[in-house]
């Protein structure tokens, strides 16, 4: 599978915030956000070919307990299956990240799905050419509901507007997603942006009971690679 970069870090998202892990990130994706914060993994996908056993072995090279499997969109490789079932033969703390618009069985402690919002379209980027394509594709509820199922989960929406609020609340509605699982996270590749949006989300989440969700990698580093 191709594969854009493997690096050691703290978990920047979610309720594992914070914790050190070792992440894989696949290069490829089926959706094309527009507002994207690895457009090196989606919208111009780059990295080596690697084998299973090739990213094991430099998986293994960091002194991580915790893995996580991102992107991109990692679910769109067949080879998804088998790495995730070693990382946990090596004993490690398996997360998911998906946009949730496609299944496979894989081996996971935590389902990590983030349903893409009408904001994430790309309308105009790019001459517009990928957004009908993003729009169909972006919010599949039965894989949503089926990842729920098996899964342990938590749900992250980016929410660049408070008006962004009517659509979660529907696809909550419409999947059955428990609320306590919700984390709501500020759009923004910025720590500008993102202490600005993070202070009316805040607020929302206190009316609404949701959890308020960080971004600790670009608090801490900023808009980069690697960390």
């Amino acid at each position: 599978m191709k594969i854009s970069e493997i690096f050691y870090s703290v978990q920047g998202e979610g309720t594992l915030a914070g914790v050190p892990s070792v992440f894989v990130r696949a290069s490829g994706c089926n959706l094309r956000c527009v507002w994207c914060d690895t457009p090196y993994a989606s919208w111009q996908p780059e990295g080596p070919e690697m084998t299973v056993d090739a990213i094991i072995a430099e998986v293994q090279t960091f002194p991580a307990s915790h893995a996580v499997v991102t992107g991109g969109e990692p679910m769109i490789f067949e080879e998804i299956v088998p790495l995730t079932q070693r990382l946990k033969d090596a004993r490690l703390h398996i997360t998911m990240e998906t946009a949730g618009s496609i299944y496979h069985p894989v081996a996971c402690d935590l389902m990590s799905i983030s349903p893409k919002l009408a904001n994430s379209t790309p309308h105009e980027r790019d001459g517009g050419r990928w957004a009908a394509q993003h729009d169909r594709l972006r919010y599949q509820p039965d894989v949503l509901k089926r990842l729920m199922a098996d899964y342990p989960y938590q749900l992250k929406f980016v929410v660049s507007a408070p008006e962004d609020m009517a659509e979660i609340k529907r696809i909550l509605d419409e999947t059955g997603a428990d609320r306590s699982r919700v984390i709501l996270m500020p759009e923004g590749t910025t720590q500008e942006t993102l202490r600005e949006r993070a202070q009316w989300l805040a607020e929302i989440c206190k009316i609404e009971g949701f959890r308020f969700g960080p971004r600790l990698h670009i608090d801490i580093w900023g808009d980069r690679r690697g960390v």
